[in-house]
């Protein structure tokens, strides 16, 4: 069984729902603290043992590759005033794995941008981590679904249950129990935005799948799905009805970087963990709860 290097971020989208800010900052630029929301998706890749990522963009988000990159201008001046400590911080972004970037050129849709990686990622399996989900967990969902590649062989989907009213934005799974398994179940079907009555149950796949190299013949003979574009989900759908593929319901805390509630929740989150801003912060909600 091959180890698993590669990542994909499809990172391409317009990011409508957080206009109007989105218009001119992408919405994987907008800071979680001092981090842009990019960054954890990445860091999530590196600490689950991956090298070699590619972020899939489009013509104006030249910021994500500016981002990871060395600043020889912002070194310089650090080191002018003494900042060694910033100066080795932004040198240790620029060093956090094999970055590449790749541009859509045409917006449609997920499979459509996966389908774009195929020359990246060759004959390997190799995990998409979606740009619109932010994960926080002790151990990172990309750890989690490899752990249950290497036990099973298979695909693997990452999953959460959402309220029933909730799946037709996103997908439903129609799933097996497996002996000794609490979390994981094998997925025989599932359908991209179902129409209500048309579920297949509440589990929906957010923000995180790790994929066997066979989807980009499946991509290739797509049709356009929901929304008219060529939907991941459903080359997945062919992989679950051909073979089963794997749904693990992962532990962490996902949040949705695609909405403005999403992100500033995230933003509270991270803000009280950070050493510069928790204590303030934490005192500000308690006294701001007092007013609600």
């Amino acid at each position: 069984m091959k180890r698993i290097t590669k990542a994909i971020i499809p990172a391409a989208g317009l990011g409508t729902r957080m206009l109007p800010i989105s218009h001119a900052v992408p919405k994987e630029m907008l800071p979680i603290v001092d981090l842009p929301a990019v960054y954890y998706l990445v860091e999530e890749a590196v600490k689950s043992g991956i090298t070699d990522i590619l972020i899939i963009t489009n013509r104006d988000k030249d910021a994500m590759e500016d981002f990871f990159d060395l600043s020889v201008e912002y070194s310089t001046a650090l080191a002018a005033k003494g900042k060694t400590k910033e100066a080795a911080r932004l040198k240790e972004i620029a060093d956090m794995a094999n970055i590449y970037f790749l541009r859509q050129k045409e917006t449609k849709g997920l499979g459509h941008a996966v389908g774009r990686a195929r020359s990246f990622v060759g004959d390997e399996p190799f995990a998409v981590l979606y740009g619109d989900d932010i994960v926080f967990s002790d151990s990172p969902v990309c750890r989690q679904m490899m752990d249950v590649y290497e036990k099973y062989g298979k695909s693997v989907v990452g999953v959460k249950p959402v309220p029933i009213e909730q799946v037709q934005k996103y997908c439903s799974l129609k799933v097996e129990p497996i002996d000794g398994e609490d979390r994981v179940t094998l997925c025989t079907d599932m359908i991209e935005k179902p129409k209500p009555g048309w579920e297949f149950s509440n589990l929906s796949i957010l923000g995180r799948v790790l994929l066997t190299p066979d989807v980009f013949d499946i991509i290739d003979a797509l049709e356009p799905g929901a929304g008219g574009e060529y939907q991941l989900t459903d080359a997945m759908a062919k992989m679950a009805r051909a073979d089963g593929v794997m749904a693990l319901e992962y532990i962490g805390d996902r949040y949705d970087m695609g909405s403005k509630l999403g992100f500033l929740k995230a933003n509270i989150v991270k803000g009280l963990e950070h050493p510069e801003t928790g204590d303030e912060l934490r005192e500000f909600l308690r006294s701001l709860a007092e007013t609600l």
